[in-house]
């Protein structure tokens, strides 16, 4: 189907939704559907929880941001849960203004982006329907016609509360149009968007010197007033301030904190009472969320001022951290990635995992306790297991600092660098050692670190570098290894026999020859040694392991190479060592015979293949590992 089809079927589905009527009819619409007349915040929390919401490990995660947000999932459980879902109940939180707080390139704008777009498409749809005054510049609630002293019984009759006053304009039309008849009054169906200033408004400040408060709160008509003879005319007021024309939906703040105190002053009111004072008129009754952002250097700025002391107290604040997640970094990279102009370049395995381990390291803070490191502490939070520790210790680590992810390297300078490496180098692939180089270089030229933080950084790059060391050589050793798994898996069994022979006290039986035969200690020793178990430790070792079979066992479980952290990465090392010589001498003879030259090739194609390489980031790859292997 052509994109001008596409657009045309879409025109005809918007027409299907366009409605029209009378009050009386649109009342017979909120007693079938009496979610129409929700509230602002009820509806950025609806859009939310219809999306879906999922519980891993006893943590909410929101699809509504599952695609775009990454590793956010504890700062979103407590947006949603601790500002949206108690708002959307008319809890005392609505009244308050919602301001972001995290550093740069964190997630903020993000955010509230995907907020004002998802509440576009949301008022598409029949949970998120919305209905105004007909002629309204402010897509006014039809049930603020509805007299004070007539709610209560509205209440009892349809169960929906009423809060706000009519505003000035469709006060003077329900009268000069409608004789005072509310159930004439005309009501449409509207759809939010930003673009055509319905429902999402965005403020920026600007100049102080310039920038004017009819900005937020509309303004007088000059032209108009000749012909309406009186600037408390409502008809002589533009109604098309920043504050006008979100009303119904949410507004969005930037810099909130950088504005005028005048700019504030209007929210003090917007907030605690749900209205704001605009020209001659009396008060104007607006619904809306109010979404602001700020870094913490500006926030702890602003609180410092007792002037602002009013306005402070009526603000939520949500920490916006950077995400501790390497697995989730790096999802954001194959994002950003996904989106740029650079989509078409190869990206050898592993070197996106490598910047992200970088950024993540530079965010994490050094642990308290001794017998815990940054690259033990970044697994933990990536929710690998690491012998010894337990999900108690990850929540002790946690609570060590209240502000960790609020400083380090943010996504956009890796991405940068990312870039700079493609186009400087002109070419078709990059793998992570070319990406840790360009790290290393843009520290040099960026003015902002001071030198304490540049250590750091180098440091985290040589942690990052050593990650890749020990990933490339098991990439290889995979590729050598032929049906690498099933290489493992046998060599795991045959240990496990012995294991279980040695603390059983029992012999084994040759399978060639029938007798019975001592437990291999040779064969044992060799796997346990790779991984540091000594000859007094060797007993207890093979005990737990049999434990840990036991317990599988009774669980219905079944023990198999990935079962043992340790033990796994023993029969890692054990087969890599011995390859090792067949290894480096393949990578490294500048003439290799006609055998060595077939298991490169046979390599080289397996990693290709099976990996994820070309031929380049492949043979790369080999090189590297060779040039390890001989040091």
């Amino acid at each position: 189907m052509s994109i001008l089809k596409k657009i045309e079927m879409y025109r005809q589905e918007e027409d299907l939704l366009k409605w029209e009527g009378t009050f009386a009819e649109y009342l017979e619409i909120l007693k079938e559907k009496p979610w129409v007349a929700q509230s602002a915040h009820s509806r950025v929390y609806n859009m939310i929880k219809d999306a879906g919401i999922d519980e891993v490990n006893g943590k909410k995660e929101y699809k509504f941001f599952s695609n775009q947000l990454f590793g956010l999932e504890d700062s979103l459980e407590s947006l949603v849960e601790e500002y949206f879902h108690p708002a959307a109940k008319r809890l005392d939180v609505r009244k308050r203004i919602l301001l972001l707080m995290g550093p740069v390139s964190g997630g903020k704008s993000t955010l509230v982006t995907m907020l004002k777009r998802g509440l576009e498409e949301y008022t598409y749809t029949d949970r998120g329907a919305v209905y105004a005054i007909k002629g309204c510049p402010m897509h006014e609630d039809p049930l603020h016609m509805i007299p004070h002293n007539l709610r209560k019984d509205f209440y009892d009759e349809y169960g929906v509360r009423i809060e706000g006053n009519l505003s000035p304009l469709n006060l003077m039309r329900l009268q000069e149009e409608y004789n005072g008849r509310i159930e004439d009054v005309l009501v449409e169906r509207v759809f939010f968007s930003e673009d055509k200033r319905t429902g999402i408004g965005t403020f920026s400040p600007s100049d102080p010197k310039s920038q004017d408060i009819a900005d937020l709160t509309g303004s007088i008509d000059f032209s108009t007033i000749a012909e309406y003879g009186s600037e408390s005319d409502p008809r002589a007021y533009r109604f098309d301030g920043e504050l006008n024309k979100a009303n119904r939906g949410m507004m969005e703040f930037q810099e909130m904190l950088k504005c005028d105190e005048k700019f504030l002053w209007h929210l003090l009111s917007l907030t605690q009472e749900g209205n704001f004072k605009a020209g001659r008129f009396a008060l104007i009754s607006a619904d809306e969320l109010i979404v602001a952002h700020t870094n913490e250097t500006e926030y702890r700025s602003f609180i410092a001022n007792k002037k602002n002391e009013a306005l402070h107290s009526r603000i939520i604040v949500m920490p916006v951290p950077y995400n501790l997640k390497a697995s989730e970094e790096e999802r954001i990279y194959e994002k950003m990635i996904r989106e740029s102009d650079v989509s078409d370049v190869h990206i050898a395995p592993h070197t996106l995992k490598i910047a992200a381990i970088f950024t993540i390291l530079t965010r994490l803070k050094e642990p308290k306790k001794g017998d815990i490191d940054l690259v033990k502490k970044m697994r933990l939070y990536d929710g690998e297991s690491v012998e010894g520790f337990s999900s108690a210790d990850i929540k002790e680590l946690k609570n060590e600092y209240g502000d960790e992810g609020m400083s380090g390297i943010d996504p956009r300078y890796v991405i940068n660098r990312i870039s700079s490496t493609i186009i400087r180098k002109d070419i078709t692939t990059i793998n992570a050692l070319d990406v840790l180089r360009s790290l290393k270089d843009g520290l040099d030229q960026h003015s902002s670190i001071t030198n304490e933080l540049r250590e750091k950084y180098l440091n985290c790059i040589s942690l990052a570098r050593k990650e890749y060391d020990e990933i490339a050589k098991k990439e290889v050793q995979k590729a050598f290894v032929y049906s690498y798994e099933e290489s493992a898996k046998t060599l795991m069994d045959n240990y496990l026999d012995n294991v279980e022979a040695y603390c059983n006290k029992n012999k084994l039986r040759d399978p060639l020859t029938g007798e019975e035969i001592n437990p291999d200690e040779k064969l044992m020793r060799s796997i346990e040694e790779q991984i540091g178990i000594s000859e007094n430790a060797k007993k207890s070792f093979r005990e737990e392991i049999l434990i840990r079979i036991s317990a599988y066992a009774r669980k219905g479980k079944r023990f198999d190479y990935n079962s043992h952290y340790r033990l796994r990465e023993a029969i890692q090392k054990k087969l890599f060592a011995d390859l090792k010589d067949v290894v480096k001498i393949t990578t490294s003879t500048k003439t290799p015979d006609e055998q060595q030259l077939k298991k490169v090739n046979e390599v080289i194609a397996r990693l290709i293949d099976e990996h994820g390489y070309n031929s380049t980031s492949a043979n790369d790859l080999l090189r590297y590992v060779g040039s390890l292997l001989n040091r």
